[in-house]
């Protein structure tokens, strides 16, 4: 009963704060809620193995790593929105190089299966036209890669 009368309590909370608005300015307020939930599932600064400068907003920036006796998966740039400000298109550059194990850097949007961008020593760089909803790329590093 507590979690209907809380989420009646948002529902009209946010009915207020929206009446008066128009059409954009609702779908401007909607994509803003969208991008802050996006922005949860990136590996918070202080968790990621290397060191990262942002860019513009949370789809671009630098990201420089030296792992070593590290296993995980790093989602290091990307968000969910409808309707993001610098457009649709990401340009990717990636330098990868692997001294020893295996490494992945990747793609993934929506529900879709993860897409591999790079996974042996090399560089990798391309435009991608960004779907609306959650994108994000990211590198798995399984133990003693890298």
């Amino acid at each position: 009963m507590k979690k209907i009368v809380l989420a009646l309590t948002f529902v009209l909370v946010g009915s207020f704060m929206l009446a008066g608005c128009s059409k954009d300015e609702i779908l401007d307020h909607y994509n803003n809620i969208v991008q802050s939930a996006g922005a949860i599932e990136l590996t918070g600064k202080s968790s990621l193995e290397g060191t990262k400068e942002k860019g513009i907003d949370d789809y671009t920036g630098t990201y420089t790593a030296d792992y070593e006796n590290f296993s995980d998966t790093e989602y290091l740039f990307g968000g969910t929105s409808i309707k993001r400000e610098a457009g649709k298109e990401l340009s990717i550059d990636c330098t990868l190089e692997i001294m020893e194990g295996t490494a992945k850097v990747f793609w993934i949007s929506g529900s879709d299966e993860a897409v591999t961008l790079i996974e042996t020593t090399g560089t990798y760089s391309d435009t991608i036209t960004l779907p609306d909803g959650g994108n994000y790329i990211g590198i798995i590093v399984p133990c003693n890669s890298v």
